[in-house]
């Protein structure tokens, strides 16, 4: 303990960070102990406390310590899921090296790296080199790759949670368990936020027995202020997106105020309205104010970037393409427009501000109407009472198994039953059987029991020496191409006619438009003068207005966490003794809720009934979040339809949902216990929606992550409708003569797990069994009901204006007071 203390690296390390007028944290000082005592393990500190430099100096102290015990080339492997996160950490740590005086060479490596930057790498690679887990499993399809990574003393996971809870989490797994093989006395340690679920994410990074393991936690706790900015009247019927607009005055003196502000939005299209609204509410902030996601072009938000860091730009409107881990040092203030339906996102976007450690960050919440305020409190109750989400790490993805497997075989190949005990270690694939793991074999080598007469899918072969390689140059490129488990919405390229390149788009919005229509995209106003192949030619609009691109990747869902404090606070909203200053402000809206309906509280379940010369409305308030309304919905109207044959439209939000019909709906106090029962719940699901289209959809991706169809060919990339249309013939195909495919099987998984959210479903219903039920014959729109009806609207065609059927529908229901 103490050789360590006294150690000539821990010295050069304690007085280069003196002259920079620091001090190492307490949590730094453990990792550097703990990593010189052997130990792997995970990093947990908040934002801009240099949990980086607790992992990265950790190495470079023991290497000053012990020189001899490393060779020439890698040295420290630095997987982070953003490619952005890996450029600024790069320079930081190539500042830090030079500063302490190693002749170490630290590089990037990724999808934007130039060619001959990646044949001299492989030549001699870095000391440290910074890349993604796509880019890591595109290095092990290299030829002799094994060379590269035989002295790897260290890997480091960065923004490990955000990895955790999809497929590129197992990509990041089976890298890891790839990399033990080649260098077996690897340390492996994760860096991470806090989420809800730390032991298991350690576990989940961390399987292997023979590993010393431990867990360093800061003691620091980032102060955080939240501020809500509140409109100048209360709309005691609101509706999604109305205040808007009508908040940029109150923004921008909170911009002026500050040296540069980061706006959140929640989607690309929110972005694009925002930056224009601010625009026009203030034209002098042009060329100090800019937009950033990940449509706009990489050369653009690398300006961006640079110009945040400098201090140039006033205020950035983005979404969560800057969500993570860059440190820009003069952003002094975060605006989050609307709610983030998340706890840990909205820490994370608060960090964003005041990012170095005696900082304290700042956020401020602009609603996008009332109702939002109550989340915002519900915010402020669970940070208060240190709730944070957990991320559920996925489990037996053959697709990415299978991807995984191809890319070994392309590589320096694998022998098959070292590989099957090397991926039983692997956390994802724990309960991996003998059997499925032949299946899997035959998959790669004939394409499995149905497709094996198809050429195209034996790709893999036993060759002479024992090992399953790939021998055909083609099936190797086309793999290379497309690796990875990201599988993104088909987009198209905007360019100018006269040349330039815009950005991106996605093909399901620009095919709706006609040539002539006006659009935005990068904050410029465009009009459409026709599409060739998959990409838009566009030129500069006189127009003054124009649509906003709305991206597939669009709504949030509220997260479980956050929706039971939302509940919480509701219920408390008439209690005299609250003084949340949100709650306070919503009185006049909560009163009236009150008034011609109820407030539930924590243990009650509320059903609005109201007859308009639409029809009969039923609306009811799980405050689940939209992903489960949408399952609660159709089971809802499935029911109902087994007691009287009836059809209806159907709108959701986050707090709840509405069944609209032209007949009366047969609830009341006698049918509502059944309607609700749990059970028969998941039969009564599984009847109710198409799980087979829907599996179907989901195994689209499935199938492009396992090579089944492929999506990017040389100059080429198919479309969605070709990729759709390619892996729903396969998915066919196989329901009718491969029932037990582990892809296909897979796909029903996925849409349980993540679309009908299938666990937090049954937990609601559990909840409502238990709750009171009270059902209510309102004799106009409540505060409640009044954004589902909204968005009913917006879903319908009419020659009304839909601002002028709102605020018809509006004085109706004030007409009724």
């Amino acid at each position: 303990m103490s050789s360590f203390k006294d150690s000539n690296g821990l010295r050069i390390i304690n007085n280069w960070m003196a002259e920079k007028g620091q001090a190492p944290f307490t949590f730094q000082e453990q990792t550097w102990q703990r990593y010189a005592n052997g130990y792997s393990g995970m990093v947990v500190a908040p934002t801009g406390y240099g949990k980086t430099f607790s992992v990265f100096l950790a190495v470079v102290i023991d290497y000053l310590n012990h020189p001899e015990n490393y060779n020439k080339g890698l040295k420290l492997l630095w997987i982070s899921p953003l490619r952005s996160l890996a450029k600024d950490l790069a320079k930081a740590m190539t500042e830090a090296v030079e500063d302490i005086g190693l002749d170490w060479s630290v590089q990037v490596r990724n999808g934007d790296t130039p060619t001959a930057i990646r044949r001299k790498q492989e030549r001699l690679m870095p000391d440290v080199l910074l890349t993604t887990p796509e880019t890591m499993h595109l290095l092990f399809s290299q030829k002799k790759n094994s060379k590269w990574f035989k002295g790897v003393k260290c890997v480091a996971i960065d923004e490990w949670h955000e990895l955790l809870g999809n497929k590129r989490g197992v990509l990041t797994e089976l890298a890891l368990s790839q990399l033990r093989q080649y260098a077996p006395k690897l340390r492996i340690w994760g860096i991470t936020a806090t989420i809800g679920n730390l032991d298991e994410a350690k576990q989940v990074l961390l399987p292997y027995p023979n590993l010393k393991i431990t867990q360093v936690t800061a003691k620091h706790k980032k102060k955080l202020d939240i501020i809500s900015v509140l409109p100048d009247e209360i709309e005691v019927l609101p509706w999604a997106g109305h205040l808007g607009a009508k908040m940029a005055d109150k923004i921008l003196p909170i911009i002026a105020a500050h040296t540069t502000t980061l706006i959140f939005t929640n989607t690309r299209g929110q972005a694009e309205l925002w930056y224009q609204v601010l625009l026009n509410a203030q034209p002098d902030l042009a060329g100090l104010l800019a937009i950033h996601h990940g449509s706009i072009d990489k050369k653009l938000r690398n300006w961006i970037e640079d110009n945040i860091a400098s201090g140039y730009l006033k205020a950035v409107v983005c979404t969560s393409s800057l969500d993570l881990g860059v440190d820009f040092k003069p952003v002094d203030c975060v605006i989050q427009i609307g709610s983030v339906k998340g706890i840990a996102r909205f820490m994370q976007r608060a960090g964003r501000s005041g990012h170095s450690p005696f900082e304290r960050s700042k956020i401020y919440f602009v609603p996008t109407h009332s109702l939002e305020l109550v989340e915002v409190s519900a915010l402020k109750e669970a940070i208060k009472n240190k709730q944070v989400e957990a991320r559920d790490p996925m489990v037996l993805t053959f697709d990415v198994l299978v991807q995984f497997m191809v890319t070994l075989a392309v590589g320096e190949g694998f022998d098959a039953e070292r590989l099957f005990q090397q991926i039983q270690q692997v956390h994802a694939f724990q309960y991996i059987t003998k059997d499925d793991w032949l299946w899997c074999l035959q998959f790669i080598t004939q394409g499995g029991q149905t497709l094996k007469s198809y050429e195209e899918f034996h790709k893999v072969i036993l060759d002479d020496d024992g090992k399953y390689k790939v021998k055909s140059r083609r099936i190797s490129m086309l793999h290379r191409m497309n690796i990875g488990a990201i599988v993104s919405e088909a987009h198209m390229m905007v360019k100018f006619i006269s040349g330039g390149y815009i950005g991106m788009i996605e093909e399901f919005f620009i095919s709706k438009l006609k040539p002539g229509d006006s659009f935005i995209l990068a904050g410029r106003i465009l009009d459409l003068v026709q599409i060739k192949d998959m990409t838009a030619l566009v030129r500069k609009s006189k127009a003054k207005k124009a649509v906003s691109p709305s991206w597939l990747g669009g709504r949030l869902p509220l997260t479980s966490h956050l929706s039971h404090f939302l509940r919480l606070q509701l219920s408390h909203a008439l209690e005299p003794s609250r003084l949340e200053k949100e709650l306070r402000f919503l009185n006049p809206l909560v009163s009236r809720q009150h008034q011609h309906s109820h407030i539930p509280k924590a243990d009650e379940f509320l059903v609005e009934l109201i007859e308009t010369r639409d029809g009969h409305h039923l609306f009811m308030y799980p405050f689940e979040g939209r992903l489960v309304h949408e399952v609660f919905s159709a089971l809802i109207a499935y029911r109902i339809s087994k007691i009287k044959p009836i059809t209806f439209t159907i709108a959701m939000n986050d707090y709840g949902f509405e069944l609209l019909s032209d007949q009366p709906i047969p609830v009341d106090d006698t049918t509502i216990k059944d309607l609700l029962s749990k059970e028969n719940l998941m039969d009564d699901v599984i009847a109710s929606i198409n799980a087979s289209e829907m599996a179907s959809r989901k195994f689209r991706d499935i199938a492009v992550i396992a090579g089944l169809v492929v999506q990017s060919q040389p100059g080429t990339r198919k479309n969605n409708k070709s990729l759709q249309s390619s892996s729903g013939l396969i998915f066919r195909v196989l329901e009718d003569y491969e029932p037990d495919n582990l892809l296909l099987r897979q796909a029903y998984t996925e849409v349980f797990n993540q679309h009908l959210e299938e666990a937090r479903l049954q937990q609601a219903f559990e909840r409502i069994t238990k709750s009171k039920i009270i059902v209510k014959q309102a004799k106009s729109f409540t505060p409640l009901s009044f954004p589902l009806k909204v968005d009913s609207l917006r879903g319908t065609i009419s020659n009304e204006n839909l601002d002028k059927r709102i605020q018809r529908i509006k004085e109706q229901a004030f007409k009724i007071d």
